[in-house]
């Protein structure tokens, strides 16, 4: 291996770790200043450690790091050597920040969010959620994880593949949720603040997951399959793909073309059709693509 490749490697390998340390220490910070103070649980193993750190003082930074040990180790046996490693090195810098960073030393009362008649509140899980559901979809980018319930749905879907997960995950944000209103003062407010958390988590990185491979499908059926084609070529940079079809009731021979375009390009697709009357066009959405969706335009047009 050449010396420009080991270079190239190196600066991935470090780039990564640093990237996932960055994540780590963030997500530290959000606990630090909107979780803690205002007095609720997020979702899933960490909200465990932030109740058992609430009703004993046990530093949060200590139980996750306990908590997410044999899942790692399990993890690292059973599933993804790669994976678990990433995942370990992200438990360990974010475990070590919820220690340092509530030591007497250092003082972050002025970063902190909290108001003192609790008007303000439902800010705090909210951008909670928000920041922490960003945090996680890097996470899934790097192969790696923060932790928690996501370790378990890697073992259990190592050896249980059709086997659901999100029932898992929604009974145990459920009990994390339904624990919280006896161990905050038997109010209700932490388990809505919770609830709300989980549901800004999901959905943000849900959202990064999805969106930024998101695209839309158009299958058309036309009597100008060449012309369409070129179009969609030079124009918007992708190809497609020609089906011999026949219709059902003439039984007349016909072209079916299949073309996976970004989302906002539709308009641009709605446009060249529009020069073919006679063409038909169903569209459908599509949550994800892999391959060279997005290379170049000479990638693109090779594939068919």
């Amino acid at each position: 291996m050449r010396k420009e490749n080991y270079m190239k490697l190196a600066f991935r390998f470090i780039y990564e770790y640093l990237t996932i340390c960055g994540l780590a220490m963030a997500s530290s910070l959000v606990y630090i200043i909107f979780i803690f103070p205002n007095s609720f649980a997020p979702a899933g193993l960490g909200g465990v450690a932030t109740m058992i750190q609430h009703s004993f003082g046990i530093n949060a930074g200590y139980l996750s790091f306990l908590i997410n040990l044999p899942l790692i180790v399990a993890v690292f046996i059973w599933v993804d050597k790669e994976f678990a490693v990433k995942t370990f090195v992200y438990i360990l810098v974010f475990s070590s920040m919820l220690v340092l960073l509530q030591e007497p030393f250092l003082d972050l009362s002025s970063f902190i969010y909290l108001t003192e008649n609790g008007t303000s509140r439902l800010l705090g899980p909210l951008a909670a959620g928000i920041i922490n559901g960003a945090i996680l979809g890097f996470t899934f980018f790097a192969n790696c994880s923060s932790g928690g319930t996501d370790l378990m749905a890697a073992i259990i879907h190592k050896f249980f593949p059709s086997y659901n997960f999100v029932w898992v995950g929604f009974v145990l944000n459920a009990i994390v949720a339904i624990v919280s209103f006896f161990v905050y003062d038997y109010e209700i407010e932490p388990v809505l603040l919770c609830i709300l958390y989980s549901y800004f988590l999901s959905n943000v990185s849900d959202r990064m997951l999805k969106g930024s491979r998101e695209a839309i499908k158009f299958e058309i059926i036309t009597d100008h399959p060449e012309e369409i084609s070129r179009d969609i070529i030079t124009e918007l940079g992708h190809s497609a793909t020609m089906i011999n079809a026949e219709g059902c009731y003439t039984h007349k021979k016909k072209n079916l073309l299949m073309c996976v375009i970004n989302k906002d390009q539709m308009i641009m697709m709605k446009n060249i059709l529009g020069r073919y009357p006679g063409s038909f066009a169903s569209i459908s959405s599509v949550s994800n693509t892999v391959g060279r969706f997005e290379g170049t335009r000479e990638q693109n047009s090779a594939i068919d």
